[in-house]
């Protein structure tokens, strides 16, 4: 069987290390969103709104898509002031639920 459900998420990037595009294969983009929580945020701390912006932009022009996606994949939580973010393992939350922080 040739069939990668977990591929390494290296040939999304470019030499320079940004990323080429945002998958639109749910799989391929959850694998690539697990390596962004992981690689750019500390799970021991909380960011602002602006530090994760700042961090996804070191990656891809459309942050605000990115930081949306961590969050609805679960891999980040927010307040639900939206000021503040903190990295957590995807729970599998059905029906797209977003988790907050409280």
């Amino acid at each position: 069987m040739t069939s990668h459900p977990s591929r390494p998420v290296a040939d999304l990037f470019s030499a320079d290390g940004r990323l080429k595009a945002i998958p639109r294969k749910p799989a391929r983009r959850e694998a690539l969103l697990a390596h962004l929580a992981a690689t750019l945020f500390d799970a021991d701390r909380s960011y602002r709104e602006s530090e994760v912006n700042d961090a996804l932009r070191t990656v891809h022009e459309d942050f605000p898509a990115l930081r949306r996606y961590l969050v609805i994949g679960g891999f980040l939580a927010r307040t639900k002031d939206g000021a503040d973010y903190r990295r957590q393992q995807p729970s599998g939350i059905p029906g797209g639920a977003i988790p907050a922080v409280a």
